[in-house]
C-alpha cells in the first residue's frame, strides 16, 4: 500500500490538469451550444434567400459565390420530364418531385423499379357506406329468389400490378400483369345474413409503351395495350363476362393527369354470352381525369355509349382528403350504368364515404 503522502503528491498535479480541462471545454460546449442555438435560428427562417444568407453569415462563407463554375455539369439541375417542373406552382407550394403517371409506370430511368414487385393500379379503398337509391331489384343477393338488396351497403377495391419483362427487346415497353377486384358487400342486411351482392374479377395482361410527345398542351407519356378478362364469377341466370382488348392513352400537364381509354369487345359464341347488349350500356371508352393540389387528388370519370337515340352513360366524381400517412379520406358519387356487371343495364345513383390508400 502506497503512504500516504503519496496520494497527496499526485493531487496537486491532477486537480492542475481538471481545471484546465475545464477551462478548454466548458466554453468550448458553450460555443457548440451558441451554434445550435444560432442554426435552429436559420432553420427558422421561411424566405429561401433570407435563410441561405443566414447559413453562409453562419459558416463564414460570403453569400453568392459558388466554388463551382455555373458552366459546370454539376451545377446544372437535371431536366425533369413531366410534370415535376423546376418553378413553383401558382399557389407557391413546390411541385412534385416526379409525375404521377412516370411513378406509377416507370417512365422515367430515376423511376424504374424492380420487376416482380407487387405495385398499386387503380385506386384502392374501402367505403363502409356507399348509400345507392336506386338498387337493382331484379338480381337477387343468392339464390334464394326472396332476398333482395338494402339501399346501403359497403363497397371496396384491390387492385395491384407486377412489372413481368422490362425494356423488351431492348425498346421502350414494359409488359406487366395487373388485377383488380371489385366487391359489393350487403353488410347491414342482416335479414338475408350479410352476403356479398356483387363481385367482379378483372385480370390484365398489359404492354405499356413509353412515349414524349405534345398534344393539344398536354404531354403523351404512355400508350397502353392489353387484354382484358371481367366476370362476376357466378352461376346463371346471374353470370356476367366479357373480354376487350383495351388501349389507354396517357397525358399530363403540371399537377393534371388525362387517361383516354378505349375498347374492343371480343366476340363471344352466342349461347355464350352473358351480356350481349352490354356495349349499348358500356360504350366503347371513357375518360378518366385527376387533378393534384397539396396531398387532395380530385378524379372525374365519363363514359358514353355516343348513341344519338337510346344515349346511356355514366360519371364518377372523387374526392381524396389527406388524413394520416398513406391513408386519406374519400369521397364517391357515381351515377349511371356500368358501376358492376350484375347493373351494367340499370342506372345506379350512388354516395359513398371511407378511405383510400394513397399512392401518388
Amino acid at each position: 500500500m502506497p503512504p500516504l503522502g503519496y496520494s497527496r503528491r499526485l493531487s496537486a498535479p491532477l486537480i492542475a490538469v481538471v481545471s484546465i480541462a475545464l477551462l478548454i471545454t466548458v466554453p468550448f460546449h458553450q460555443a457548440l451550444a451558441a451554434g445550435a442555438d444560432r442554426m435552429a435560428e436559420c432553420a427558422a427562417i421561411e424566405n429561401d434567400s433570407a435563410r441561405l444568407k443566414c447559413y453562409d453569415t453562419l459558416s463564414g462563407r460570403a453569400p453568392g459565390k459558388s466554388s463551382v463554375s455555373p458552366d459546370t455539369p454539376a451545377a446544372k439541375a437535371p431536366p425533369v420530364t413531366g410534370s415535376a417542373n423546376a418553378e413553383k406552382i401558382e399557389d407557391g407550394s413546390p411541385p412534385a418531385e416526379q409525375s404521377v403517371l412516370a411513378k406509377h409506370w416507370d417512365l422515367d430511368e430515376r423511376s424504374r423499379a424492380r420487376r416482380f414487385v407487387i405495385r398499386p393500379y387503380r385506386s384502392n379503398y374501402v367505403l363502409p357506406l356507399a348509400y345507392n337509391n336506386s338498387p337493382n331489384m331484379d338480381a337477387s343477393l343468392d339464390l334464394d329468389p326472396e332476398a333482395r338488396s338494402q339501399n346501403a351497403e359497403a363497397k371496396f377495391q384491390i387492385s395491384f400490378k407486377v412489372k413481368l419483362w422490362e425494356d423488351i427487346l431492348g425498346n421502350d415497353m414494359d409488359l406487366w400483369f395487373a388485377y383488380t377486384q371489385l366487391a359489393f358487400w350487403q353488410i347491414y342486411n342482416k335479414q338475408f345474413s350479410s352476403p356479398f351482392r356483387e363481385t367482379n374479377y378483372e385480370p390484365e395482361l398489359l404492354l405499356n409503351f413509353r412515349t414524349d410527345y405534345d398534344l393539344l398542351g398536354l404531354k403523351g407519356r404512355m400508350i397502353n395495350v392489353g387484354l382484358n378478362h371481367q366476370s362476376n364469377g357466378r352461376s346463371q341466370p346471374l353470370s356476367r363476362s366479357w373480354n376487350r382488348v383495351v388501349a389507354t392513352f396517357g397525358f399530363e400537364r403540371d399537377r393534371f393527369n388525362l387517361l383516354a381509354r378505349t375498347w374492343y369487345r371480343i366476340p363471344e359464341n352466342e349461347k355464350d354470352d352473358d351480356n350481349p347488349d352490354i356495349d349499348k350500356f358500356m360504350g366503347y371508352g371513357e375518360l378518366w381525369g385527376f387533378y393534384y393540389w397539396k396531398k387532395h387528388r380530385f378524379a372525374m370519370m365519363v363514359r358514353n355509349n355516343l348513341r344519338p337515340s337510346d344515349n346511356r352513360g355514366a360519371l364518377q366524381l372523387e374526392w381524396s382528403i389527406p388524413l394520416i400517412e398513406r391513408v386519406n379520406g374519400y369521397l364517391q358519387y357515381f351515377n349511371g350504368y356500368g358501376e358492376s356487371l350484375i347493373d351494367y343495364d340499370k342506372s345506379v345513383n350512388r354516395f359513398s364515404i371511407g378511405f383510400m390508400l394513397v399512392d401518388w
